[in-house]
């Protein structure tokens, strides 16, 4: 009988930890987990693994640099990322749903002026809707808007939003994906019931939190980075991709 993959996570969210084990283990996986960097290299240095999930934000040593001592060690084993910090579900779902594109913070301001023209095909005096809790972000985007003839309106929160879109027709929406209450999604859908030849721009910041660190994984060649809440059957489908392609 063929032996299963042995898989470690490395997560210290125990909880996560102990969700994740659970599943793979009803599918015939040897598992192990770690809650630390230091710990997960101690397990790896006793035993080798086929798959380590690993979390990048954790205490004492965060997951790339774990990642990369791990390699040393082992470095036939594939390492998948992990991490919470990211909307890029929402972001593809309102994408999908026809969204026009998102622009991550800090923004870029010449990017930001290309968009809105594009969108508004140059239409002078074109109407345009700020959706965003942070107040400096709309009054920098305003300011730079107003100077560029468009006439601008500013929500903070997506209730608000779908209010001021009810009013008026709006060319062009920037909205930002984590609102309180409604979310980034969830406004743009509401607004695109009112007013669906608005053209909007998704906006985040979140993604930049750990952009650089899952930059610097996937550069070390990391499989890939999975985004928090885990879809278990994702996980599942690329255990198997991982397993299929060592196999060949």
């Amino acid at each position: 009988m063929k032996e299963k993959a042995s898989i470690l996570i490395v997560d210290d969210n125990m909880s996560q930890c102990k969700t994740m084990s659970f599943i793979l283990k009803r599918k015939g996986y040897n598992v192990a987990t770690a809650d630390n960097g230091p710990e997960a290299i101690a397990i790896v240095k006793k035993s080798p693994f086929n798959i380590i999930f690993m979390d990048i934000k954790m205490p004492l040593m965060n997951g790339v640099e774990t990642y990369k001592k791990i390699k040393k060690i082992r470095p036939e084993a594939r390492v998948i990322m992990m991490t919470a910090y990211a909307v890029e579900d929402l972001i593809q779902e309102a994408l999908k749903e026809g969204a026009y594109g998102i622009i991550y913070k800090p923004l870029d301001i010449p990017k930001v002026l290309a968009i809105v023209e594009k969108a508004s095909k140059n239409k002078q005096g074109a109407l345009v809707l700020v959706v965003d809790d942070e107040p400096i972000t709309c009054t920098t985007l305003k300011s730079m808007l107003i100077e560029k003839d468009f006439k601008v309106a500013i929500a903070y929160t997506g209730e608000e939003a779908v209010a001021t879109a009810k009013k008026k027709a709006f060319d062009i929406i920037f909205i930002d994906m984590k609102l309180p209450t409604l979310n980034g999604l969830e406004t743009y859908l509401a607004i695109k019931k009112v007013n669906p030849e608005a053209v909007a721009v998704l906006m985040t910041g979140f993604r930049q939190e750990v952009a650089d660190l899952v930059k610097e994984a996937l550069n070390s060649n990391a499989y890939t980075c999975l985004y928090k809440p885990l879809n278990m059957s994702e996980l599942l489908r690329l255990t198997s991709e991982i397993l299929e392609k060592k196999r060949k």
